[in-house]
């Protein structure tokens, strides 16, 4: 038992729950007093009795664990998607093109029309629409879609008028604009081509009251699925910003009800925080430089060493070992945290001859450098990534897409080198778990779902898909809780339930410990508190 002061009260007693500390594997209690925003007592309900509060909350034996988080997503990116047209569930050409002429009938004549999330590999033709089938949609609106991984963006030829992409820029863009064997733009354009179009469409959160209320939408719906804490990143290079400033306005109105820390991918200043702040209300602050080394798997842009199996011609693309290196000694020298997002082998190969290569100049005190993805890690890389002070910043939730087209791409031997989170662990690496959201959903209970029984939502495979890489219910639910907390040196206040940390953590109407595996997607979070502040209530 651990207890405080008997002559101190509590804002707020706890009693009569299952709440799992994750301090180590089936560790619990049934009370937790809380007190200025902290823990300061976990223990029995009899315990418990010693102690006056303020509150007392009769948790009705439901299960309680830390609040969940995720390591890896694009706030700003998602917001904007909110504003286009969802595509996410298109299951056809036909069917996109349609959901489409639906927006078209709807906007003024040479407005701009953007559509989001669409994955070719859930539609039966099995190929990004070109700017023909866009053209379908509509000729007198400049059209654009962007792929769920953000990678790949299509546009219809009025589009790429208006943009005046010429024959040189494709040049130039060495491959990134699609051309096909006539040597005409196909309207697939990969990476950095796209952002022909980024620079010139309009922003739909250009208006600020808008921007503030779509935010604020989706950080209360963040708080009903259990998350209290989030690293979000921006992509200069898709022109999603993130502005430390917008977080920071939101706190101060007492309107935020999740930590965020945010990451860019160009150099910054620190502020003084650092750490997490000793004050638990105090949610903002700065995280990571962000840095791209290659493409994805679903876009067949991530680097690999050898072609992908279904474009026999394609090694994907990534950035030089010198720029890499280049990037890390500029982060080393502004004091930063470097986080370097790297799917396929060849890019992780080049990742980690990188990070050898500056290691002896890095500061015994720097936080441990970020990979990002690592979807593909071959055995000899994972005894080098053993020796090396990183930590892996893992998406659970992409496999429920990718396991349907996965060995298409890389073959029969490769994928058993593909989504290894249990190897991973069982080397002693530290993983957190993400969504790269709008790529996938945020809600961590998918994640750990996926984690657990490496299955899409309707239970496929059975089994799941390389099931020895399946994860324990405590492993999945550390990736999206305490793991994450570790990734920005923030442990010590952060992740468990235990005194001294902060009140953060999420009440579930089912106990992930005790139900069935495949029932562990249905799980519902009932209350969400951050700080010891409820911030989620959920209406039964």
């Amino acid at each position: 038992m651990e207890c405080g002061n008997l002559h101190n009260d509590f804002d707020t007693l706890f009693i009569n729950g299952r709440i799992y500390t994750l301090k180590e594997e089936g560790d619990t209690a049934e009370a937790m007093g809380i007190r200025d925003g902290r823990i300061v007592f976990t223990g029995s309900n009899p315990d418990s009795e010693d102690f006056s509060a303020a509150e007392i909350i009769d948790l009705e034996g439901k299960a309680v664990i830390p609040g969940m988080g995720d390591s890896h997503l694009h706030l700003y990116a998602y917001c904007q998607n909110q504003t286009s047209v969802k595509l996410d569930d298109v299951r056809s050409i036909d069917e996109l093109i349609q959901r489409m002429k639906l927006k078209a009938a709807t906007v003024e004549k040479g407005k701009w029309i953007k559509g989001a999330g669409f994955d070719q590999t859930k539609y039966p033709e099995n190929r990004i629409p070109t700017r023909w089938d866009l053209d379908r949609i509509s000729t007198e609106h400049p059209i654009v879609i962007r792929r769920c991984c953000l990678h790949v963006m299509a546009a219809n030829s009025l589009a790429i008028e208006t943009a005046r992409v010429t024959r040189d820029m494709v040049r130039r863009a060495g491959g990134l604009i699609e051309v096909d064997g006539n040597g005409e733009m196909t309207g697939i354009f990969q990476e950095s081509s796209t952002s022909v179009f980024d620079d010139i469409v309009p922003d739909p959160l250009s208006d600020e009251q808008e921007k503030k209320r779509i935010i604020l939408e989706v950080f209360d719906d963040m708080a009903s699925k259990g998350i209290t804490a989030i690293h979000t990143y921006a992509a200069k290079i898709w022109n999603y910003e993130e502005n430390i400033g917008a977080y920071r306005a939101l706190e101060k109105e007492g309107r935020l009800p999740v930590r965020v820390v945010v990451s860019l991918d160009e150099l910054f200043e620190k502020d003084s925080k650092g750490k997490q702040d000793k004050n638990p209300y105090d949610k903002v602050k700065y995280g990571s430089y962000k840095i791209f080394t290659d493409g994805s798997l679903g876009a067949r842009s991530a680097a690999l060493m050898e072609p992908y199996s279904d474009d026999v011609n394609n090694l994907g693309i990534s950035i030089s070992q010198e720029k890499l290196i280049s990037d890390l000694l500029s982060a080393n020298k502004k004091g930063l945290q470097p986080a370097i997002h790297a799917i396929g082998d060849q890019a992780l190969e080049i990742t980690l001859d990188a990070i050898e290569a500056v290691l002896p100049g890095m500061s015994a005190e720097q936080l441990p450098i970020r990979i990002i993805h690592a979807q593909l890690v071959h055995a000899d890389q994972l005894k080098r990534l053993r020796k090396l002070p990183v930590v892996l910043d893992v998406q659970p939730v992409f496999l429920c897409t990718d396991l349907h087209w996965i060995e298409s791409r890389l073959g029969k031997e490769r994928i058993r080198d593909a989504y290894i989170w249990k190897t991973l662990m069982e080397s002693r690496l530290v993983l957190a778990g993400g969504s790269d959201c709008p790529v996938e959903s945020y809600d961590p209970i998918k994640g750990i779902y996926a984690a657990v029984t490496r299955q899409d939502q309707d239970g496929y495979p059975e089994g799941g898909w390389q099931p020895s890489e399946r994860l324990s219910v405590f492993e999945a639910v550390c990736l999206f809780t305490k793991n994450i907390a570790y990734t920005t040196g923030d442990q010590d206040v952060l992740g468990t339930l235990e005194k001294n940390k902060f009140a953060d953590f999420a009440v579930l109407d089912q106990d992930p410990f005790l139900i069935e595996p495949e029932k562990i997607k249905d799980i519902k979070v009932l209350k969400t508190f951050v700080a010891g502040k409820q911030v989620y209530s959920r209406q039964i």
